[in-house]
């Protein structure tokens, strides 16, 4: 039995938020990428990267030019034990919460975190609205 009130066609939010695109960004330098003198713009999964290695980069509520709802509480884990089990739980929650406000997002799959000595990094699979990515933090 049809649904009255569902038309026949269904509605993603890939038809319905505009391609998102981003400055490219130079991750090996830590800066943007030029071409021919202007800011080269990447676009779908490729701007949804940068957007995530600069979401998990800047300490939430900070900037006043970002809204409230972007960026990464990590301050606290500064001077504590990254590496522990219970923090490296948190600093996952954390990470979760950052990313799943941008609506482009759609799901966390799955987050393997990496302890080197001090370092704690992160290997995140995640879904957006244009299919599977891979991101490191």
């Amino acid at each position: 039995m049809s649904n009255p009130f569902v038309s026949g066609s269904s509605v993603t939010a890939a038809d319905t938020l505009d391609v998102f695109q981003e400055f490219a960004w130079d991750f090996d330098h830590d800066c943007f990428l030029f071409e021919n003198g202007k800011h080269k713009i990447v676009v779908e999964n490729e701007a949804i990267q940068v957007w995530i290695y600069k979401a998990l980069r800047t300490e939430r509520w900070r900037y006043l030019a970002y809204d409230n709802a972007y960026g990464i509480e990590l301050e606290p884990f500064i001077g504590d034990y990254a590496n522990s089990e219970y923090n490296a739980m948190l600093i996952e929650r954390y990470i979760k919460e950052t990313l799943l406000i941008n609506p482009y997002i759609t799901s966390i799959d799955s987050m393997e975190a990496t302890i080197d000595g001090d370092d704690l990094s992160y290997t995140i699979a995640l879904t957006t609205v244009y299919g599977s990515m891979v991101a490191s933090s």
